[in-house]
């Protein structure tokens, strides 16, 4: 597909899906997601061994029975998530504000926001994160993220303004990202980063669901370098067409020793709250990638 014929189709579908009823949209989102749950095998693989490790507890035999209505209901989400996502563009805020809740913690982020040192969101690939963002634009707070840029420009263009027409901030994740969110944070302001993947390949090396994996050393060191509040939450689809979300209590990072020593210490304590807020609703976790060595 050639770069004008892949940014006409993703700007065709988004303007479709904003004007489809919701309703709608998502259950063919639904329908296709499962569709390809069901005829990618190397998917359906890689979720079936992420949300093994996410239901698995103590060493517990897993049901493989519920482990595969676990992962067709995955892929479901998944479906639910890009839907959504298409559609709020065109829904306007204050419906969104209506429609979420943030149903534990939001006196974190305003007590951060008192502090003035900026506050650093550690995000799980759950729900979905842009209607989290969207909400915090309505209460003030606003927040910026960074994403992966996308070929050609033009389309990471098209979904930068996307996601800034609802009061997302979007940065490519490139050299200049580190001193974008350095400024922000300097500037008292919300940074969200989704950090259960370690897309650059160059992360910290923790414990997370029992084998050891790498993730993103950014939070722990933004938290450690600018004494920003550090904390994770997880914007989750439901009950019904509404979302909600939970924040953790903020996470220590101070400094104890060498910088290495200090952001493993704290991504280890991220990662540990990642795991709770993943085990709330593992269905809804959309890591279609391999995250674990037996996947």
């Amino acid at each position: 597909m050639s770069d004008r014929s892949k940014v006409t189709l993703f700007k065709t579908l988004g303007a479709v899906m904003e004007r489809l009823p919701e309703r709608f949209d998502v259950a063919i989102a639904k329908r296709l997601a499962k569709l390809v749950g069901r005829r990618s095998t190397r998917t359906r693989a890689n979720l079936r061994t992420n949300l093994a490790h996410a239901l698995r507890g103590d060493d517990r035999e897993l049901d493989q029975r519920l482990l595969e209505h676990f992962i067709d209901r995955g892929f479901d989400s998944y479906g639910q998530y890009w839907a959504e996502g298409a559609k709020l563009p065109g829904i306007k805020p204050e419906h969104v504000f209506e429609r979420f809740r943030i149903g534990e913690g939001l006196e974190y982020l305003y007590d951060a926001k008192t502090k003035g040192l900026g506050t650093i969101i550690g995000l799980p690939h759950i729900g979905s994160w842009e209607w989290g963002g969207s909400y915090l634009n309505s209460l003030g707070l606003g927040m910026t993220a960074v994403a992966e840029d996308l070929e050609p420009p033009e389309l990471f263009a098209w979904f930068k303004s996307k996601r800034e027409s609802i009061g997302i901030r979007i940065e490519p994740l490139d050299e200049r990202a580190g001193t974008v969110l350095l400024q922000t944070l300097k500037d008292g302001g919300v940074i969200g980063l989704l950090c259960d993947r370690d897309i650059q390949g160059n992360g910290i090396e923790v414990e997370f669901f029992g084998e050891r994996v790498r993730l993103p050393a950014g939070p722990a060191t933004l938290a450690l370098r600018t004494g920003a509040t550090l904390v994770a939450a997880a914007c989750y689809s439901g009950p019904g067409r509404d979302h909600f979300a939970v924040i953790t209590p903020p996470i220590a990072a101070e400094r104890h020793a060498r910088l290495r020593e200090d952001v493993t210490r704290v991504t280890q304590a991220l990662a540990v709250e990642l795991e709770g807020l993943i085990r709330r609703a593992p269905e809804q976790w959309h890591v279609l990638q391999p995250r674990f060595e037996d996947a």
